[in-house]
Order: structure tokens, then C-alpha cells, then sequence
């Protein structure tokens, strides 16, 4: 095969160090960003917290565009823009002549944050390093196994213990078979059957109540029994109705359960009363999860009939050139310190205006939302609008990925709550008139129906599909089941009971 030179014109699209730490800023929550900053502060001394230059970002906005926005340093318009407009606009905010314009990014980069001395570690980093630190919770399985040292257990009951323990889910139930664990017992001691049953009924006394049951009726029976007899009404109907009419109560075949319990209706709502007290899930009692904080990004509230819009300016920090440091570099100066100095003035730079775009796409997507949203701020969910990534991007100037990031994690504080951005966009459905209605608005209208519904005959899919059409909202049966159990809400036949 012959070789040969051939000379070749091409395009294609390059990510700039700027653009790359734009976008990646662009998506990170509020927590994560001040975790960002945080640690830009502590290895780059060029950086200054607290600074007091006007950012036209932080001015509240009307979401009426009574107020134009400033420009942005990270705007963008067609499929491509996000990389093209953003670089050249990022590229075109100009460094002063004494800054390697030219370094890669592993070169501006490559340094190594010092360690902070013990002498300056102060009092305040340390409850702040204590603060950020995360929390070890106790889940379900350790509280058991306190409860298991504490009790005076033998060796091979201990052994057992262990095990069940082990075979217990989140929920608090048991998972395994007493037979399955008896196997693996059998694998280093001599153990009957019986044993086992026996350090089970001992650990389904621990806390909570319910714990290790092998299914729901037994767990609510281990539940009832720790209740005070005397201080519970209706405490023996209740033990009778879960031991043997248990399946009855599960189809709510009510009727059925009046006569067999020879017990009147009234009696037997007090009786459903007190199960309805038990947690099917006892495991939830103790089982707790990494506690999640939110922080509101952007507020919104009403002023002489206008809602204005703005950005939370205690989310981050104000961030500044330090001048003491910037002062010191040299233009002709070519040794590592000053090279290192240079490399890290213009990373502050570069951080400081990917903050400045955040925040400001960050309040024109805002403003966007709050605009097309004001039915839902006056009057709630059933009044929300249908909306899209494409509606704000082409409103705003900017590709539905840009819209996508800076709505991802970030929440808006209205006077109906704390809602994420995303919150804000869903599909629609046609209407009889020719208009469309939100899938959010749908689902409180559901929501509303199933609240007003008859207890004793609750209404069917179908039934509210036909509701829905009547009001002119064209929704098909299995829409309303999957909107219906996007909510958590169980199908009619499981709805039904006592008025």
C-alpha cells in the first residue's frame, strides 16, 4: 500500500479552560458551590472574600421585563451556541497585556494547595471543619445490636441473634426464614428449631415495636401487644381482628367483618382506629437518612402587585482580587514565584466571572420561570402552566442544556414554599377548547377529586377520566392511574372504607 501526505481543512468545536469551569459551575447546588469557593479561597492567595463591587446580578427584577437585563457572559442562542458564543465571548473579555494569555490549562492549574499551619488554624476554621464534617447515624441494625449486647444472651443465643438481625430489612421485617437461619447456625454449633424460634420472639421485643416480624399481620400484633391493654378502648377487637380476620380487613370487606365479628359499624370504625395507629413500617422509627440541605437560590415575592425576582445574596460569597497580592507581580519577572502568582490571579479571574455568568443566567431563567408561572404563584397548583426546557431557552437566548444545568439543584423561594426550578416545567395536555393544560395542574385536580370522593365508594380511574372530560380536559384512563401513582395514591379498591 502506497503512502502518502494529504493536506486537510476541517472545523470543530474546542472547550475552553473558561467555558469547561462555566458549565461545571453552571450545575453545581448552592451547597456544592459554597464548597467550591471555599476551597478556591484556601489555595489561591489571590482570592479575597467579601468584595463590595456592584453586581447588577444581585438587583431584583420584575418578571413583567420592566428591568433589562445586563449582558451575560455566558449567553447563547442555536444548537450549537453553548460552545461556540460562550467561548468566543468568554475569550473576549480581555487580560491585561502582562498575563500568559497562551498556557494550557494544565499548566495554569498544576499547583498544589498548602496546608493550612496549626498555629493559624483558628478557632472559627475549626468549628467550621467540625460543621462540614459528616454526621455517622445509626440505622436500624445497629440499634438492634446495642439492644442485643444489652441483653444477658448466651453464646449460641447470641450467635442467633446476630443472624436475624442481619436478615432484617430497612423496613424492620424479616427477611430470611427461620429455617434458612437454623442452616447457617447449624454451620458451627449443634441447634434445634425451636432454639431459633425462640431468640426470634426475644429480638421481636426489642425497639421498635414490630421489629423482625415475618409479615405485616404479625408485626401489628407484636405492636398491639406492647400497648397497654386497659389505656387502649377497643384493644381486645383489635387482636381478634387482626389474628383471625386479618384478610377481611386487608380486602375491606366490611360488611363481611360486621357479621363475623357480631360488632356494629360504629364499634368497628373504632376498632379500624386503633389499627390504623400501628406503623406497618416499623422500621422507619429508626432508620434515618444523611440529612439534606437546602438553600434557596433565588426569592420571589409580591411588591405593589409586581413579583420581583432575586438572587439570594447569602448563598455565596462575594468574591475579589486580593490587591496586596496582585500588587506584588512583576511584568518582566520570569522566575516560578512570579510564573506561579501570574497562574493563579488569572484562575481567580476566570472564577470570578463564571460566577458573575451564573448568577446572572441563573436570574434570567428565574425571571423567565416566574413570568410564565404567575397563575401558579396566585393561585396554586391546579392554575400552573405548561412549560418546557425549549420555552425558556428561546425566551432567555440560550440552548435547553443551559437550561437543564441551571435548573438542576437550584430552589426558588415563594410564598407557596420552596420549590426546585425543575419544578416548574412540565408537558401538557390538550384541552376540548384547543388549549393545553400542565401535567401539574392535572395531578392536583386528581388530587382535589380524590379528597372530595365517598369513602365508602371512592371513584374509579375511569370515573375521573370522565370528570376530567367534562371540564374539558381530554386525559385518558391509564394517564390518570400513572399521574395517580406518581402521587402515592393507591387505586380505588384500596381506598375504600368506612364513612
Amino acid at each position: 500500500m502506497k503512502q502518502s501526505l494529504q493536506l486537510r481543512l476541517g472545523q470543530h468545536l474546542t472547550m475552553t479552560p473558561q467555558l469547561q469551569q462555566a458549565i461545571r459551575l453552571l450545575q453545581l447546588s448552592t451547597v456544592e458551590l459554597q464548597t467550591e469557593i471555599q476551597e478556591a479561597l484556601e489555595s489561591n492567595p489571590m482570592l479575597d472574600e467579601g468584595g463590595d463591587e456592584h453586581n447588577t446580578a444581585d438587583e431584583p427584577r420584575s418578571a413583567n421585563g420592566e428591568q433589562e437585563f445586563a449582558d451575560s457572559a455566558y449567553s447563547e442562542s442555536g444548537s450549537n451556541a453553548e460552545s461556540t458564543d460562550s467561548a468566543a465571548q468568554m475569550q473576549a473579555e480581555q487580560m491585561p497585556n502582562e498575563l500568559p494569555v497562551d498556557t494550557s490549562w494544565e499548566d495554569t492549574y498544576d499547583y498544589t494547595p498548602t496546608m493550612t499551619s496549626s498555629s493559624n488554624y483558628n478557632s472559627e476554621e475549626a468549628m467550621r471543619d467540625f460543621e462540614n464534617r459528616s454526621v455517622e447515624e445509626e440505622d436500624l441494625r445497629d440499634h438492634l445490636t446495642w439492644q442485643m449486647r444489652l441483653t444477658p444472651f448466651s453464646e449460641l443465643d447470641m450467635e442467633i441473634a446476630s443472624n436475624i438481625i442481619d436478615s432484617v430489612d430497612d423496613d424492620g421485617y424479616l427477611v430470611t426464614s427461620i429455617e434458612d437461619i437454623l442452616e447457617e447456625v447449624s454451620k458451627t454449633y449443634e441447634v434445634e428449631l425451636d432454639e431459633v424460634e425462640a431468640v426470634l420472639h426475644r429480638v421481636q421485643n426489642f425497639d421498635p415495636p414490630g421489629v423482625a416480624a415475618r409479615d405485616l399481620r404479625e408485626s401489628l400484633l407484636l405492636q398491639l401487644e406492647q400497648l397497654d391493654a386497659a389505656a387502649t378502648p377497643w384493644h381486645e377487637e383489635a387482636r381478634i381482628l387482626l389474628a383471625d380476620h386479618f384478610n377481611l380487613l386487608a380486602n375491606r370487606e366490611y360488611n363481611m367483618l360486621i357479621r363475623r365479628m357480631k360488632i356494629s359499624e360504629d364499634n368497628l370504625r373504632e376498632v379500624i382506629k386503633v389499627v390504623h395507629t400501628l406503623n406497618p413500617r416499623p422500621g422507619n422509627a429508626v432508620a434515618t437518612g444523611t440529612p439534606e440541605y437546602i438553600i434557596p437560590d433565588v426569592y420571589v415575592r409580591k411588591e405593589k402587585g409586581v413579583w420581583m425576582v432575586s438572587l439570594n445574596a447569602d448563598s455565596t460569597p462575594k468574591l475579589n482580587i486580593n490587591s496586596v497580592y496582585a500588587g506584588l507581580i512583576q511584568r518582566a519577572d520570569k522566575s516560578a514565584d512570579n510564573t506561579y502568582m501570574q497562574g493563579q490571579l488569572q484562575e481567580a479571574r476566570w472564577l470570578i466571572k463564571s460566577l458573575q455568568s451564573r448568577n446572572e443566567t441563573l436570574m434570567k431563567v428565574a425571571t423567565c420561570i416566574v413570568e410564565r408561572q404567575r397563575a401558579f404563584l396566585e393561585h396554586g397548583e391546579e392554575a400552573m402552566k405548561a412549560l418546557v426546557l425549549h420555552d425558556v431557552a428561546e425566551e432567555v437566548g440560550m440552548h435547553e442544556s443551559t437550561i437543564s444545568r441551571i435548573t438542576n439543584k437550584k430552589y426558588m423561594h415563594t410564598p407557596r414554599g420552596i420549590f426546585e426550578l425543575k419544578y416548574f416545567f412540565s408537558s401538557h395536555v390538550s384541552t376540548a377548547s384547543g388549549g393545553e393544560c400542565s401535567s401539574t395542574a392535572i395531578r392536583a385536580l386528581i388530587k382535589k377529586l380524590i379528597a372530595a370522593e365517598g369513602a365508602k365508594k371512592p371513584l374509579s380511574d375511569s370515573k375521573i377520566a370522565k370528570i376530567l372530560s367534562d371540564q374539558g380536559i381530554n386525559v385518558a384512563r391509564r394517564t390518570v392511574a400513572k399521574y395517580r401513582d406518581a402521587m402515592s395514591i393507591p387505586p380505588s379498591n384500596e381506598r375504600k372504607r368506612l364513612a
